[in-house]
C-alpha cells in the first residue's frame, strides 16, 4: 500500500469531513484531492492508494508546522504534497495576521528539514500557491503570493521535491474565457474546473514519484 498525504488550507481541504474515517469517501472533500484519489485508485487498483486528506481551512504555513507530526509525519507516508501560501497573504489582509515571506520560508524550510529527517526516504511534492486577480485578489495581494510561490519553488529544488507549477496554467486558462472566476470562484477558491484543472496537473507531476 502506497500512502499519500495531501497537505495545505482550504483548496486542500475543500469541504472535507474531518470526522470521517480516513478510508471513507467524505474524508478527500471535494476538490483535486478527491479528484486525483478517484483517477489513482481506477487506474492502479494493484497499487492500493491510501489517500489521506489533511488540509485544513485558513492554515498558514505556521498552522501546517505546529500540526505536522500528527497530521502528515504519523501516517509514515511514502508521498506528502503540500500546498501552502496563499493565506499568509490573506491574513495579512484581512487581520494583519499574515506571515511575511522571510518567516514563511524559514517556516517551511524548518517544516521540511524536519520531514527529511523523520521519513529520509519520503517523497515530496510541493505546489505552488497562486491567485487571480478578483474582487478580493488585487495587484499588491498576487504580487505577495507569487513572492511566496519564488519561495515554494527555491525550496523544492533544495530538498529534492517536484515542484508542480500552477499559476501559469491557471493564467492561460482564464485566457480562454477571459473569466477568472470560472476557475478560481474569489480569486483564490478553485471551481469544479479549476479543481480538475488542478488535480490533472498534479497526475502529470507525480508520475516519477508514483513509480516503484
Amino acid at each position: 500500500m502506497k500512502t499519500i498525504v495531501f497537505q495545505g488550507d482550504s483548496i486542500t481541504d475543500c469541504g472535507r469531513n474531518r470526522e470521517a474515517d480516513i478510508n471513507t469517501p467524505g474524508h478527500l472533500g471535494l476538490g483535486y484531492v478527491n479528484s486525483i484519489a478517484g483517477r489513482l485508485l481506477l487506474d492502479d487498483p494493484a497499487a492500493m492508494y491510501r489517500c489521506v486528506n489533511k488540509g485544513i481551512s485558513g492554515n498558514r504555513v505556521v498552522d501546517l508546522y505546529a500540526r505536522w507530526k500528527i497530521d502528515a509525519l504519523n501516517f509514515n507516508p511514502d508521498l506528502i504534497s503540500i500546498l501552502i501560501g496563499v493565506n499568509d497573504v490573506w491574513h495579512e489582509v484581512e487581520r494583519q495576521n499574515g506571515v511575511e515571506c522571510e518567516r514563511y520560508e524559514q517556516i517551511y524550510r524548518m517544516l521540511l528539514e524536519w520531514t527529511k529527517k523523520v521519513l529520509p526516504d519520503v517523497k515530496l511534492l510541493i505546489m505552488e500557491p497562486f491567485a487571480l486577480l478578483s474582487d478580493v485578489v488585487d495587484d499588491d495581494f498576487l504580487a505577495e503570493v507569487k513572492l511566496r510561490a519564488a519561495v515554494a519553488r527555491k525550496l523544492a529544488a533544495e530538498f529534492d521535491a517536484v515542484f508542480l507549477p500552477l499559476q501559469d496554467k491557471l493564467d492561460a486558462a482564464a485566457k480562454l474565457n477571459n473569466c477568472n472566476c470560472y476557475w478560481l470562484r474569489d480569486g483564490v477558491h478553485p471551481s469544479p474546473a479549476g479543481n480538475q484543472l488542478i488535480a490533472d496537473a498534479w497526475l502529470e507531476a507525480a508520475k516519477p514519484l508514483l513509480k516503484d
